[in-house]
């Protein structure tokens, strides 16, 4: 394995409960038969498991409610080794919950509480800004007030940190924040709600990364679930494509793309080598149940093109 490089994740920690249906239900409808199941979730604790069990030495920025279910995450970011010096326990505000229906075909339907997420601040950011010194990479998400997201970047950027955002839940973004990122990470609909343009083929694909790059990010890599990923900078747009999977869940799979990308950059890897590592890392993860659970570690990743 490439020598550890340290990756500071700036994010959301929920608990997702799971119900698992034959499909969705329509509004007003009651369906009985499903499974349940609870996993440790967020995006951020999500990004931040799946780039420490892929090699990145991680410290974790968030806030978690002094309850059972804060107390639970504590000690699963503890026994995956990430650094929690800079997770605050709040006293006012629960911890995040996401619900979550799974139906057959392994897709997923997410509504999320946020809880204590919604009261990151910057000042909370700011706590660690020695760790921004010593960090090669810093990850963030949309699930924590954008304020903050922004002060992060903007933090991590004066200090000649390279910036990931994956901006989920999708949202409008200030035009300032884009210049701060070395790369944005949207699907196809996080895409769209960014540039406006609605993809259905290759022209508009590069074309939405093209008004992305235009906007200042450096890279632009939309993700495109079981088709892989698109990548677009100065060098032009490239597609890179992933492995063929049967999907059991596709819940964190995005959030494990994000965790393996940061990782690979932090190793000194290429753009290109570094999606298709984050493609074959979130291919292994949507084989399993769960959000945390479902990331892969690096020993798991045999192929040659994502070791």
């Amino acid at each position: 394995m490439p020598d550890t490089k340290s990756i500071i994740v700036v994010g959301s920690s929920n608990t997702d409960m799971v119900i698992k249906a034959p499909k969705f239900p329509v509004p007003g409808e009651t369906l009985l038969g499903g499974i349940f199941f609870m996993f440790p979730g967020g995006k951020g604790a999500n990004q931040a498991v799946a780039a420490a069990r892929l090699g990145g030495q991680v410290t974790f920025i968030a806030r978690v409610g002094n309850d059972i279910f804060g107390d639970q995450a504590m000690q699963q970011f503890k026994h995956e080794g990430i650094n929690t010096e800079y997770i605050i326990s709040d006293p006012k505000n629960p911890s995040g919950v996401a619900l979550i229906t799974l139906d057959a075909k392994g897709e997923n339907t997410i509504v999320v509480a946020q809880g204590a997420n919604g009261a990151l601040t910057t000042e909370d950011v700011n706590k660690a800004e020695k760790e921004f010194e010593k960090a090669d990479i810093i990850l963030m998400q949309l699930e924590t007030p954008l304020d903050t997201i922004r002060s992060a970047a903007v933090l991590a950027s004066r200090a000649g940190k390279k910036v990931i955002l994956n901006p989920a839940p999708a949202q409008p973004l200030p035009e300032g924040l884009f210049k701060e990122l070395f790369i944005i990470t949207p699907n196809e609909s996080e895409t769209e709600t960014l540039v406006g343009i609605k993809i259905s083929d290759l022209s508009s694909l590069e074309q939405a990364a093209q008004k992305l790059y235009n906007l200042g990010v450096k890279n632009v890599v939309i993700t495109l679930g079981a088709e892989g990923a698109y990548l677009f900078n100065s060098e032009g747009g490239r597609y890179i494509p992933t492995r063929k999977v049967t999907p059991v869940d596709t819940t964190a799979a995005g959030d494990v793309f994000n965790g393996a990308l940061a990782v690979a950059i932090a190793e000194g890897k290429s753009l290109d080598q570094a999606v298709e590592f984050a493609n074959g890392a979130a291919a292994l993860s949507v084989t399993r149940m769960g959000a945390q659970s479902s990331a892969p570690y690096r020993s798991e990743l045999t192929n040659s093109s994502t070791t």
